[in-house]
């Protein structure tokens, strides 16, 4: 992958080179400046044709970090540049490929290029515009943080970032990409999170068959309409008097309200009542926050497994199961979690109806889309 990708990015430079020569001789670029002019490449601010989904919120994009074509055009390359790790084979897109929604399935944990495994599942990446908090833990509040992390982890990327920046430095070509999205040929890591941010906020999952029925273009089977209607409905026995319904419970954590199918909350989803992960406290040293993570999108859930923070369930139905049991309890539970006595008691065509419409919610589009894949990728 990365030969192809080194033979592009050495093109550009190759015809950056052959258009200069065309020009007549102009002054050097300032040190440190983009330069534009007539011998190099030009800084091109033009806006992101991005376009949000109806019924999603607006996205909140950062004042110095306005997403550009040419911003999101290097973004993209970066995003799968090796070039990042200590050893130059891996990328971000290692451990999140398009073919599994941008996760590592079907990994439980990610190995780094020491060949030491994390301890939490690659998370999938869609929609990330909408988010304000980043990691299982959310420990970096916006997306320009989060994106430096991995490459200085020792498990994971194992780089320092004046080193990686050093690659790309050297590289006539990225330097060129550098000019064209932020007017300087001068890269620095705070740069290349700003560009790979721009890029993530373009992917953008909104066209499920989910999606589609509520556009009035598709209508959903018997089956996938009843798992719909259960994720809306209360759990538990109706005569008991707490307001049950029989339902799955799913809309208190995954809301559809907004598109996103998450509240993007902390929650204890009952999976231990011995904690060997702690968790958002490791973050926020509240007891309270003890074995809370971050609450997934249901979003092409069908791509991502395996399951949880740690991976433990391998299938949607060992998911479902586990909420059909009612889960373990514990001090932090979730207050969603109110059927730990008993369970949820769904019956299995009720159980089979929700792994129905979780495949309904799979974006073929999105994980295909070739503005997302590899661009060195013939």
């Amino acid at each position: 992958m990365i030969g192809t990708r080194t033979r592009i990015l050495a093109a550009i430079a190759l015809g950056v080179m052959a258009i200069a020569s065309c020009r007549k001789p102009g002054p050097d670029p300032p040190s440190g400046g983009g330069g534009g002019g007539a011998s190099g490449p030009v800084y091109d601010p033009t806006p992101y044709p991005l376009v949000t989904p109806a019924n999603f919120p607006p996205m909140v994009i950062p004042a110095d970090n306005p997403i550009t074509v040419k911003g999101v055009e290097l973004g993209r390359y970066l995003f799968y540049e090796e070039r990042l790790s200590g050893d130059n084979t891996q990328s971000c897109s290692s451990c999140h490929a398009p073919a599994t929604a941008f996760s590592d399935g079907p990994n439980a944990f990610s190995t780094g290029i020491d060949g030491v495994e994390g301890r939490r599942n690659s998370m999938a990446l869609m929609n990330l515009g909408w988010e304000t908090s980043f990691f299982w833990d959310g420990r970096k509040a916006t997306l320009e943080e989060q994106i430096l992390m991995p490459v200085i982890d020792p498990v994971e990327m194992h780089e320092t970032w004046p080193d990686a920046v050093g690659k790309l430095q050297a590289d006539s070509a990225y330097r060129a990409l550098f000019v064209e999205a932020f007017d300087t040929d001068v890269i620095d890591s705070t740069l290349v999170a700003k560009a790979i941010a721009q890029f993530l906020r373009t992917m953008i999952s909104a066209n499920s068959k989910v999606d589609k029925v509520a556009r009035g273009e598709a209508v959903f089977t018997q089956q996938e309409q009843r798992g719909f209607i259960l994720t809306q409905l209360e759990g538990g026995d109706p005569a008991e008097g707490q307001g049950g319904q029989w339902g799955a419970d799913c809309f208190h954590c995954h809301t559809q309200v907004g598109g996103l199918f998450t509240n993007g909350q902390f929650e204890n989803n009952g999976l231990d009542s011995i904690f060997t992960d702690l968790g958002r406290y490791e973050v926020t040293g509240d007891p309270l926050d003890r074995a809370k993570f971050k609450v997934p999108t249901l979003r092409n859930a069908a791509l991502s497994g395996p399951y949880m923070h740690d991976g433990r369930f391998q299938t949607l139905e060992e998911v479902i199961e586990h909420y059909n049991s009612g889960g373990i309890p514990s001090e932090t539970i979730s207050p969603f979690m109110k059927h730990t006595q008993g369970g949820l008691q769904l019956p299995a065509a009720d159980k089979a109806a929700l792994v129905a419409f979780l495949n309904a919610l799979t974006d073929h589009d999105f994980v295909n889309d070739p503005r997302f894949q590899d661009p060195g990728t013939p």
